[in-house]
């Protein structure tokens, strides 16, 4: 789910049930051509090896991981950060929401 308030896109941690938002083509930025990949990364935030992908928009990546987060958690990934190049877009959790 993603609130847009004032121009300024807030992304929300229900992601990580899947509930991820189409922005289009060009992932809803306005660019074209970038590099978006996932960083997979295990309880302390360390790096784990995760599936090497990418992707040609934000949009296309974050249906890869609405399909695939399941078998990610599932391996041992806690959660992932979505990378434009270098730089981290957002990070979202694989785990449960605490009861």
């Amino acid at each position: 789910m993603i609130d847009v308030a004032a121009g300024a896109v807030t992304r929300r941690a229900d992601y990580a049930c899947g509930a991820l938002a189409s922005q289009g083509d060009d992932g809803g930025e306005g660019r074209r051509g970038m590099a978006w990949s996932w960083r997979y990364e295990g309880e302390n935030r360390e790096s784990v090896d995760g599936p090497a992908e990418s992707f040609g928009s934000q949009a296309d990546a974050e249906s890869w991981i609405g399909q695939a987060w399941r078998e990610l958690a599932a391996s041992g990934v806690t959660s992932v950060a979505l990378v434009e190049d270098d730089r981290v877009e957002y990070r979202m959790s694989l785990l449960p929401p605490a009861e």
